[in-house]
């Protein structure tokens, strides 16, 4: 159920439109995912299990999802994440184009054009225990420090001023792990897997993304992807514009054929009351626009390197760029491309908050979860932004037409 407390019965209506039609998406979803599962019971239990996740309870482990889905005890829920037979590849594939849809109709119809921007950033999570794939102790972003847990290579679909959902992940497990056949047998990973860098995980799931006909303007990431040589290859090939973070011991080779370091580049072309520096904003954050100063160096005519630099504290950031011949590069784009990786981090909070991995790490019932019960809480977690996404649309026509619609519409209990 949805609950509004409003004194206005159009904001009121607006609302209950947007609950109702997040639920038809989601119904349509669902439907759409049967042919990835063997068997109509597997599928029918799935989607008992994304509706718990995507559902209002104020606590999400075993018991209580099965609680939600009408189960005795959470094996029906273990049982599905880790022996069902089910296609997650596909399954991600039907979500992905789901989400990336309702976010391009959005954008289409605003009347100025949108970048599209696929922002390639890493997530950990912490978790007690040793039997899940991919689990050990390093470095938690999340938590600031070092501890157990398994990281995720997430990509994320931007629509500038419209809206992202995340669209593909791939775990990133242990070089360690993937040579020790008992603990792969443990864990429950294919017995052909081998070893891949969180920079070779991040081409997997472009790789997946622009099979599935998906087009990004340009392609963020931080300095774990912009280190990566194969990857800035295959964007390159492919004739992909990326804005990647890289250190500052970044070696890069100047028109002249100068080859120096990011920070040399700096210290060597720029002042501090250098005319080249000028002061934009990337974006809205929590506090309001995030005011830097920017530089722009050209390395060459499809390369150059995006500097930014705080104003108070003077810390710089450096981004390598690449816009392949016949696209406009322009400093407004670039500054506006790098300043939209940062949604990919509100996905997942989003994610934390209502779907991703929350069987997972909550209850030890799950512990043994294998890879197969990774993609599906992935896809549950899309899933839900895909929903929520969904009210949000029908809010949009709404307040179009002088309805003010709740965003948050796509909240309610599901009924599929």
């Amino acid at each position: 159920m949805l609950f509004v407390r409003t004194n206005e019965h159009r904001a009121a209506a607006a609302a209950r439109i947007g609950a109702r039609a997040a639920l038809r998406e989601r119904s349509a979803l669902m439907g759409a995912l049967r042919s990835c599962f063997a068997r109509t019971q597997t599928w029918l239990q799935a989607g008992k299990y994304v509706n718990a996740l995507a559902s209002e309870l104020p606590s999400r482990n075993g018991w209580s999802i099965a609680e939600h889905c009408g189960d005795r005890s959470p094996d029906c829920a273990q049982r599905l994440l880790n022996r069902a037979s089910w296609d997650e590849t596909a399954a991600m594939s039907q979500v992905r184009k789901h989400a990336a849809a309702g976010l391009d109709g959005a954008a289409r119809r605003c009347r100025r054009k949108r970048m599209a921007v696929g922002a390639l950033d890493e997530t950990g999570q912490e978790k007690q225990g040793s039997c899940t794939a991919g689990v050990k102790r390093q470095y938690m972003g999340c938590a600031g420090r070092v501890a157990n847990g398994i990281n995720t290579v997430h990509l994320s679909y931007v629509r500038e001023k419209t809206g992202h959902a995340l669209i593909g992940a791939r775990q990133w497990i242990p070089e360690e792990q993937v040579k020790d056949p008992v603990r792969s047998l443990v864990t429950g990973l294919p017995l052909d897997l081998r070893f891949r860098t969180k920079g070779q995980l991040a081409i997997d799931v472009l790789a997946e993304v622009y099979a599935d006909g998906l087009a990004f303007d340009f392609i963020c990431g931080d300095e774990v992807y912009g280190s990566c040589t194969e990857l800035r290859q295959f964007l390159e090939q492919r004739g992909q514009a990326y804005v990647l973070r890289v250190a500052s011991s970044f070696m890069i080779t100047l028109a002249a054929g100068t080859r120096m370091t990011c920070a040399d580049a700096v210290k060597t072309l720029l002042k501090n009351k250098d005319r080249r520096w000028e002061v934009r904003s990337a974006g809205q954050g929590s506090k309001g626009d995030r005011w830097y100063a920017w530089a722009w160096i050209t390395a060459s005519s499809r390369h150059s390197l995006l500097v930014r630099r705080h104003l108070k504290t003077g810390e710089l950031a450096f981004h390598y760029c690449f816009v392949p011949q016949g696209q406009q590069a322009s400093k407004t784009r670039l500054i506006t491309s790098a300043g939209l990786r940062w949604p990919a981090e509100e996905g997942f909070e989003f994610g934390n908050a209502f779907a991703t991995h929350c069987a997972f790490f909550s209850s030890g019932i799950l512990e043994g979860s294998s890879l197969a019960g990774f993609y599906l809480d992935t896809q549950a977690a899309a899933a839900s932004a895909a929903d929520v996404h969904g009210g949000e649309f029908a809010a949009l026509d709404l307040v179009q037409n002088g309805l003010p619609g709740d965003a948050e519409g796509g909240g309610g209990l599901p009924q599929w």
